[in-house]
C-alpha cells in the first residue's frame, strides 16, 4: 500500500550558494605567514590608534609620540586598504611610508597637511571597504561597528597630525577625494551602473536626491534664510549643546551612516549594494575630519559623534527594513534567497 503525499504549500528549494562573482588575485603569502602578517597589522593598528588618541585624551603621554603614531597609523591603514582592493602593496604602502616619514622628520606645513589629508581619505574609504555582507540584524551591527572603529581611528590619526588647515576646505577636499576613490573601486565591485536592478536604482537615486536636497537647503538657509529660521536653528543647536553636550550631524544621521547599514545588507543579495555604500563614505568622511581643527573641543565632538552613530544606526535599520522588503510576498514564501558570497575581511575583494 503506497503512502500518500502530505498536503500543504510546497516551498521551492533555494539554489545552491553561488561562488564569489569576481576574480581575485592569488594569496600574497603562504597561509602561516599570512596569519602572522594579519596579527602584526592588527596589533600595529591598535597600538598606533591608542598612541594617536593621546593627542585628544590627556593621559600624560609625551607630545612627541603623537605624530610618529599618526605616521604608523597612516602606513597601517594604507596597507589594509591596498590589500583589500587588490592593489600593489610595494608601491602604495611605500609612498604612504615616505609621506609619513617626511611629515614626521621635516615638520613642514605642506607635508603635515598632506599626511593628515591622506590619513583621512584612506581611513574613510577603508572603513567602508573592510565591511562584509550583512544578512541578519546581528551581522548589520557587527559590520556597522567595524566601519565606525576604522573611521574613528582615522579621526584620532588626523587629530594627531595637528595640521594647520581650515576645517571647511579640508573637509570638502577629503570628501571629494574619498568619493572619487570609492567610485573608482566600486565601479568594478558593483559591476557598473548597468548591472543594477530597478529597486537598486530607486534606492540609489533616492539617496542622491536626499543628499542634494539636504545640502542645498542647508546652504540656502545659511545664505538666504530669514532671521527667524536662522535664529531657530541657532537656538536649537545652542540648546542641544548646553543640554546634552553635543549636536548630531544631519549628513551622518540621514545619509552617510544609514547608507552603511543598507549597503551592507543589500550586498548580502546583490553586488549593487556597493553603490549604496558610496554614500556611506560621506558619513565616515565627516567623522574622520571632525577633529582636524586644533580649536575643536574633543568632548563636544565626541558626544556629537556618539549621537550621530546611535541615531544613524536607528535610521539605517528603518531604511533597511524598507529596502530589503520583498515586493512579492508570494515569491518570498516560495523561495528562500541564498546569501551572496564574498571573501573574508582579510582577503582581497578582487
Amino acid at each position: 500500500m503506497s503512502a500518500t503525499a502530505q498536503g500543504g504549500r510546497r516551498r521551492l528549494d533555494a539554489p545552491a550558494t553561488p561562488a564569489y562573482d569576481l576574480p581575485t588575485r592569488q594569496p600574497r603569502l603562504r597561509p602561516e605567514l599570512g596569519r602572522w602578517a594579519r596579527v602584526v597589522v592588527i596589533v600595529l593598528w591598535l597600538a598606533s590608534t591608542a598612541l594617536a588618541a593621546t593627542s585628544v585624551v590627556a593621559v600624560g603621554a609625551p607630545a612627541w609620540v603623537e605624530r610618529p603614531a599618526a605616521g604608523v597609523l597612516l602606513v597601517v591603514l594604507a596597507t589594509m586598504l591596498t590589500h583589500r582592493v587588490g592593489g600593489y602593496l610595494r608601491i602604495w604602502v611605500s609612498l604612504a611610508g615616505l609621506l609619513a616619514l617626511a611629515a614626521v622628520v621635516m615638520e613642514r606645513n605642506v607635508t603635515i597637511t598632506a599626511a593628515a589629508g591622506v590619513t583621512a581619505v584612506v581611513a574613510t574609504v577603508a572603513s567602508v571597504l573592510l565591511t562584509r555582507p550583512a544578512r541578519t540584524l546581528g551581522q548589520v551591527v557587527r559590520e556597522y561597528s567595524v566601519a565606525i572603529a576604522v573611521a574613528l581611528s582615522g579621526t584620532v590619526g588626523v587629530a594627531a597630525w595637528n595640521a594647520p588647515v581650515g576645517y571647511q576646505r579640508f573637509n570638502l577636499l577629503v570628501l571629494g577625494t574619498s568619493l572619487a576613490l570609492a567610485i573608482a573601486v566600486v565601479w568594478s565591485l558593483g559591476a557598473g551602473l548597468h548591472g543594477m536592478s530597478r529597486q537598486g536604482v530607486t534606492v540609489l537615486v533616492g539617496v542622491a536626491v536626499l543628499l542634494i536636497v539636504l545640502l542645498a537647503y542647508s546652504s540656502f538657509v545659511r545664505t538666504h534664510g530669514s532671521e527667524t529660521v536662522v535664529d531657530a536653528f541657532t537656538s536649537t543647536v545652542t540648546w542641544l549643546r548646553e543640554t546634552v553636550g553635543g549636536v548630531p550631524r544631519p549628513v551622518e544621521v540621514l545619509i552617510g551612516l544609514p547608507a552603511l547599514v543598507v549597503g551592507t545588507s543589500v550586498r548580502s543579495r546583490h553586488r549593487e549594494g556597493w553603490w549604496i555604500l558610496v554614500f556611506a563614505v560621506i558619513g565616515t568622511g565627516v567623522m574622520t575630519t571632525s577633529l582636524v581643527d586644533p580649536n575643536a573641543y574633543p568632548s563636544y565632538v565626541g558626544l556629537s559623534t556618539l549621537y550621530s552613530i546611535v541615531l544613524g544606526l536607528a535610521v539605517g535599520l528603518i531604511a533597511r527594513r524598507i529596502a530589503m522588503r520583498d515586493r512579492s510576498a508570494r515569491r518570498n514564501r516560495a523561495i528562500e534567497r541564498p546569501s551572496r558570497v564574498e571573501p573574508p575581511r582579510h582577503d582581497p575583494l578582487r
